[in-house]
């Protein structure tokens, strides 16, 4: 069947399984529009307010479910907008796909009205891109855009296509390319052996469990493991909600703002399993010192992330749903007696930690809780709230945690909300951001709006770009530049004017009243929590420190 370069992006696109769609019209983008209004029976399009909105809320669609989560942009500044999206992806492992429009190919290198060199600005954020340069490629890329977007360690992939491309005639195949799995090599036993001797050996497992099993389904598998073996389990940020937070083996985050029992049994612990993590900067503090006196399992999928911020002692490249399986039939069920009272020891004085004022936010959080089922999908922003939410907020199923770690995007929450409530017919979806991040796209309320969102925000407003005045405060002799900011944003007029609802808190009975309409609402609300600016997040490792150097008050 014949038809135009914009009806073959929309016509593949459907083939691939996709439903929604986010993005920004423009010049150079209008025949694929023209497509998407002739198929919008077909697919539907989710207009934003900005183009970075569109990235986020594709991000957050995509994470929400795992499948691809694509966005639309035009040539220029249209295409510029969508980096910080593409780079936050690229940080968090998403699969994400980006088309943007450029200028036709005779007036590329020109300096052309919106002309950008994009495939070249997002050549370090991206698994990959391309710039197509005739029609009868234009399928091909595109089918093989899915692939490496959802193959091995999922990522953003980016697809420039010139106008005139678009408009140019040439025959539809209705190509799908069988997804091949990276890294999809026969699992070394031999290693897996090793692996399985030293856990074997260990009287302190500890499982260290990041975004990668989340991305590979693998959450019950984790769980098994570490009850065979009697090992707690701590996340990174982006391992949160792989393990139900209710579970006796659960300790939560780990690392800079980990909670006290997580970081220190992780300091303690004779052997550390990796699983699905890259072991960053946050996570570790002092590298030296984290890998002193453990042994170091390390299992990624991405074989680029073995022995790259800290040496293992054993590590298996491959993907952990079929490694995990195998490594459980090794080892031997045992108990660790002495080792969980020590973590029962550590959890209780986890729990004195103290906020200065009764209205605060572990307490706002635990209220919040209390009105949102269990499948809620949590999204934050970047800051002292996104560490309150992850040390504070149960979760209990995997990919209902959906923030920003990798790029520490502030501005990422309300695009992401979206994107999450969409994928998920529309649900309810909880943002928990700060005043600072929540400027940032607090335009894109409007887009929930029109969209008809039932989208709770729940704003822990300080007045201060919180966790950089911490730091402030800390490391720089209490100078705080620039942090302490008292704007005069009414969030009630704001919500009004948007067309959301918005409510004040200053109180438990505030909160709970506005929480009551929020989860009955079918529209976006705001919930403006007035809290103090003297809260800082503890415990928290300085950074570069290990964790004898944990500040807990």
């Amino acid at each position: 069947m014949k038809m135009n370069g914009a009806e073959i992006v929309i016509e593949t696109l459907i083939d691939h399984g996709v439903k929604d769609v986010f993005g920004f019209p423009g010049g150079t983008v209008l025949h694929i529009y023209d497509a998407l209004y002739k198929y919008s029976s077909k697919i539907n399009h989710y207009i934003t307010c900005h183009e970075q909105g569109a990235a986020h809320a594709a991000d957050g669609y995509a994470r929400s479910t795992g499948n691809v989560g694509v966005v639309i942009a035009t040539s220029g500044p249209g295409a510029t907008n969508l980096i910080t999206g593409i780079a936050t992806a690229y940080l968090d492992s998403t699969p994400l796909i980006s088309i943007t429009g450029n200028v036709s190919l005779d007036l590329i290198g020109k300096d052309s009205f919106q002309e950008v060199d994009i495939t070249g600005v997002t050549m370090p954020i991206t698994k990959h891109n391309f710039m197509v340069k005739s029609i009868e490629e234009l399928e091909d890329i595109l089918c093989e855009a899915f692939e490496i977007a959802t193959s091995g360690r999922p990522g953003p992939v980016l697809i420039d296509i010139p106008k005139n491309i678009q408009a140019e005639v040439y025959e539809y195949k209705g190509k799908v390319l069988n997804k091949r799995i990276l890294n999809n090599k026969e699992i070394s036993l031999e290693k897996l052996e090793r692996i399985a001797k030293i856990i074997n050996e260990s009287k302190k497992p500890y499982i260290y469990c990041g975004g990668g099993i989340i991305l590979s389904n693998s959450s019950n598998e984790l769980v098994e493991l570490a009850e065979k073996i009697d090992s707690p389990i701590g996340c990174s940020i982006m391992g949160l909600s792989a393990i139900n937070s209710k579970h006796p083996l659960a300790l939560g985050m780990t690392g800079m703002h980990g909670t006290y029992a997580s970081s220190k049994i992780n300091s303690e612990a004779d052997v550390i399993i990796g699983v699905g993590v890259r072991f960053s900067d946050r996570a570790t503090g002092d590298k030296n010192a984290y890998s002193a006196g453990s042994k170091i399992i390390h299992i990624d999928i991405d074989n680029a992330e073995l022995n790259k911020n800290i040496s293992s002692s054993e590590s298996i490249n491959g993907n952990i749903k079929d490694i995990l399986p195998e490594l459980i039939k090794l080892v031997d069920k045992k108990k660790n007696p002495k080792w969980q009272e020590k973590i029962q020891e550590y959890k209780k004085v986890g729990e004195k930690i103290q906020f200065i004022n009764e209205f605060n936010p572990k307490e706002i959080i635990k209220t919040v809780k209390k009105y949102a089922p269990n499948d809620t999908i949590i999204t934050t922003d970047v800051g002292q709230h996104q560490m309150w939410t992850a040390q504070y907020y149960p979760f209990e199923k995997p990919r209902t945690f959906i923030t920003s770690g990798g790029l520490g995007t502030m501005g990422f929450g309300v695009g992401a909300a979206i994107g999450a409530s969409i994928a998920n017919n529309k649900a309810k979806t909880l943002l928990f951001t700060g005043d600072g991040s929540f400027h940032m796209n607090l335009n894109e309320i409007s887009t929930a709006v029109l969209h008809e969102l039932p989208i709770v925000v729940i704003i822990l407003n300080n007045n201060v770009l919180g966790m950089v005045r911490q730091w402030q405060e800390l490391f720089y002799e209490n100078r705080c530049s620039e942090t302490l900011i008292t704007r005069k944003t009414d969030f009630l007029k704001l919500a009004e004017a948007f067309g959301a609802d918005g409510y004040n808190a200053t109180n438990y009975n505030e909160l709970n009243s506005a929480l009551e309409v929020a989860f009955q609402n079918t529209k976006p609300t705001i919930i403006n929590c007035l809290i103090g600016n003297n809260e800082n997040v503890f415990p928290m490792v300085p950074p570069g420190k290990s964790i004898e150097n944990m500040i807990i008050n």
